[in-house]
């Protein structure tokens, strides 16, 4: 399958953050391993004039998902701290790009970049019609965002070789990667992408 980006297309990079590298607070398994690839797609898209957006867990000190305050995680990504920072390889645009914080109230956890933000306002502002997916952690807010994005009507291709999971419970990754296709979400890899 080949794929032309048009002007009516976006990527959406999610939280390639410090504390889901290694050596991180809540690693995700070869995070940093995407790293390259993730760049190729960024610089494509950016070099297109076409926008990319950048989310990240932007979380108070208190937040309800720590598990000092009842969560499942330990605390990480807490806002204005270099586990929050985004990782240093990671190649961020000068123009075009957004930063798109969620999960920045301590009483409302957000694993889509949809939930809370303002990342459905700004694309449809440009007329975006699809939308490119990639990042950390598949089996989590990768998942939920591609699923956030089919539920408002977006076209979703997910980046098959940018994306890494946590398999917290051995088969979480397949099982995400199975709703989210059955969802309607078009798994592809740079090679998709005619230049």
């Amino acid at each position: 399958m080949k794929i032309r980006i048009t002007p009516f297309d976006a990527l959406i990079v999610v939280d390639m953050q410090n504390d889901f590298m290694p050596n991180g607070a809540l690693p995700v398994p070869n995070g940093d391993k995407i790293v390259p690839i993730l760049n190729e797609y960024i610089k494509l898209f950016n070099k297109n004039g076409n926008p990319v957006y950048f989310t990240r867990d932007w979380h108070p000190k208190e937040h309800l998902s720590f598990k000092d305050y009842g969560g499942i995680w330990p605390t990480h990504c807490v806002m204005e701290t270099e586990g929050a920072k985004f990782y240093k390889d990671l190649f961020i645009p000068n123009d075009n790009k957004f930063i798109i914080s969620k999960g920045t109230s301590k009483d409302f956890d957000a694993y889509s970049g949809f939930q809370g933000t303002i990342l459905d306002d700004l694309l449809k502002e440009r007329g975006i019609k699809r939308v490119f997916i990639g990042g950390v952690a598949t089996d989590y807010c990768v998942k939920n965002t591609v699923l956030g994005a089919l539920n408002l009507g977006y076209q979703v291709f997910v980046l098959e070789d940018g994306i890494k999971g946590v398999d917290l419970n051995k088969g979480d990754v397949e099982r995400a990667i199975n709703e989210m296709m059955s969802k309607g979400a078009v798994f592809i890899n740079i090679g998709d992408i005619k230049d």
